[in-house]
């Protein structure tokens, strides 16, 4: 495992995270969530991705109780706010009442006095900017976090909270967005916003929701048990992945298995590690309900693609890449 500095920050995180939206909490058990927490430690992750609504909170709490005997300075260990947690009009969103809330509810969850990096989960219309950062502020001159992030800001959203944070002298140093060989809409105006800002990217979904995997063939029934099998049709998988749950795109992502293997990488580690050819670009998530999946995807940190490697997935994506600012945000 390698590791990078995040943003121009003085924290170091692991070029591999493991998050547990989705999986831990719900589609795993706990007992295989653990083993997927202890297997990338042994793999030398450090960082660890969750939040406050994933799995209705359940993922922190498995994710506290696999990590409450790990030596806490020795992991980056980073949530969300903003979606809902329940069912009062003030369970949501970034308002100083909820943030405060929310906080310490994660805080008893994941079992540890601190959160490295805390994430605005999504951009909150309905709350002052003002509002939600003098919250942040305080949350870290109360040392119950380090370091403030957000996750799936566009370009403007970034540049206002920068201002606000150089203003409060908040540590804001991460942007958490969507990033893949597919998905590429961060790279014309997230990408130059954040650097001029200082934020790093730590993204998730390398594998554009399981497409970049391989194990969808075109005109074949979707494989049992898995995400798009359970999950084609529903609006969110929709959003995220149903524009390429086509003939056409499963069989131009078919093409990018012998080229992987021509450089002795399986298709799942080709894809991280494009992820991590960009510079910007400090950690990437990946998700697993085996511990074997982690062992796979850890593969990639430290892998460096030729130039002419990086050209032949775009010459055979090309078409399928998704690069509209306008759906950032």
């Amino acid at each position: 495992m390698e590791y990078r500095k995040l943003g121009n920050s003085g924290l170091t995180v692991s070029e591999i995270s493991l998050g547990n939206w989705i999986t831990h909490g719900a589609q795993v058990e706990d007992g295989i969530a653990e083993a997927c927490v202890r297997t990338a430690l042994d793999a030398g992750i450090t960082t660890f991705d969750t939040a406050d609504v994933y799995s209705n909170t359940k993922a922190e709490s498995v994710l506290g109780q696999a990590l409450k005997d790990i030596r806490r300075e020795s992991i980056e260990l980073c949530t969300k706010v903003c979606h809902p947690t329940g069912t009062g009009h003030n369970d949501r969103g970034l308002s100083r009442k909820h943030i405060m809330e929310a906080c310490n509810g994660s805080l008893r969850r994941l079992q540890t006095d601190y959160i490295d990096v805390y994430y605005a989960h999504r951009y909150d219309y309905n709350t002052p900017l003002e509002e939600t950062f003098l919250a942040f502020s305080d949350l870290v001159r109360q040392g119950k976090v380090h370091y403030i992030g957000v996750s799936e800001w566009n370009a403007d959203q970034i540049a206002r909270g920068a201002a606000l944070a150089r203003e409060l002298h908040v540590p804001f140093i991460a942007s958490q967005p969507q990033y893949s060989m597919l998905w590429r809409v961060i790279e014309q105006e997230v990408v130059p916003a954040s650097d001029q800002a200082g934020l790093g990217q730590i993204t998730w979904s390398p594998l554009a929701q399981g497409i970049l995997s391989g194990k969808y063939a075109p005109n074949v029934a979707l494989p049992t048990g898995s995400r798009a099998a359970a999950e084609a049709g529903a609006p969110f998988f929709n959003k995220l992945a149903g524009q390429w749950l086509r003939e056409d795109v499963l069989t131009a992502v078919q093409q990018l298995v012998p080229l992987a293997k021509e450089i002795g990488l399986t298709l799942p580690q080709l894809a991280v590690a494009w992820v991590l050819q960009h510079t910007y670009v400090s950690s990437v998530i990946i998700g697993a309900s085996r511990p074997e999946q982690v062992l796979e995807n850890v593969k990639a940190s430290g892998v460096k693609l030729d130039p002419a490697i990086m050209t032949r997935i775009d010459e055979i994506l090309n078409p399928w890449i998704e690069r509209d600012p306008v759906k950032t945000g």
